[in-house]
């Protein structure tokens, strides 16, 4: 499926910002596929606007980690390997234990305050469960951990996870089979929220780490399943 394609003409505000925004969403939810070219040329046309603002925004998602410029050869969207899977994962768990800890030095209402939205997102992940909608899913699963890491109220730590979770979300959507234990995927979830109300630190990040290593795992096997034999 071609990315370009249903893109929107920006009606008089031809910013790079919204380009961005546009396509920083194809890409996430996988009308733009790994590794396939983003066509300045086609961006201007289909936007009906100057290739300057279209160009910044190409360089923005670039920063951002979205977008890949191989010289010569033009902007693709990221190709995240094996290693890749693991660097992003490892850096998630890095900063949602920061999180947890910032979220329990917090009040006990500001704690509550926090699991009230995370509880909501568990409740609509159930459905998705038993409809195998595993793209909403996937939009929900990392809704959660987002919720989660701005509840330590450090914008920080904010801005840095908002990046891993969109690469999170390009590996997860374009891999069928991305969710093998769905059932367990919710269980895991209220866990984190059980433990995060009660307070416990030392079995919040224990479970942390044990739920984005069981991410690692049913990824990165969906993708060697997913690649040619050498055979």
């Amino acid at each position: 499926m071609a990315g370009e394609v249903g893109l929107s003409a920006l009606e008089g505000r031809p910013t790079s910002v919204l380009i961005a925004d546009q396509l920083r969403e194809r890409i996430i939810d996988g009308s733009f596929r790994p590794g396939e070219q983003i066509r300045e040329s086609v961006l201007v046309d289909q936007l009906q606007v100057s290739r300057g603002p279209v160009r910044e925004a190409l360089q923005r998602l670039s920063q951002e980690g979205l977008l890949v410029s191989h010289r010569n050869r033009g902007v693709f969207v990221l190709d995240l390997s094996v290693t890749d899977v693991a660097e992003i994962y490892a850096a998630r768990e890095a900063i949602e234990l920061a999180a947890a800890r910032g979220i329990l030095a917090q009040e006990p209402s500001a704690v509550a305050a926090v699991a009230r939205p995370l509880k909501k997102i568990i409740g609509r992940m159930v459905p998705l469960v038993e409809a195998s909608d595993w793209r909403r899913l996937a939009e929900l699963d990392l809704g959660f951990h987002l919720t989660f890491v701005k509840g330590a109220k450090n914008s920080r730590l904010s801005r840095i996870y908002s990046t891993l979770a969109a690469e999170s979300r390009i590996c997860i959507v374009n891999l069928e089979g991305s969710y093998p234990h769905a059932h367990d995927l919710v269980e895991e979830h209220r866990q984190l929220v059980d433990l995060l109300v009660a307070g416990d630190g030392p079995r919040l990040r224990k479970a942390i780490r044990a739920h984005m290593r069981s991410a690692v795992s049913d990824l990165t096997k969906s993708m060697l399943a997913d690649q040619p034999s050498s055979a």
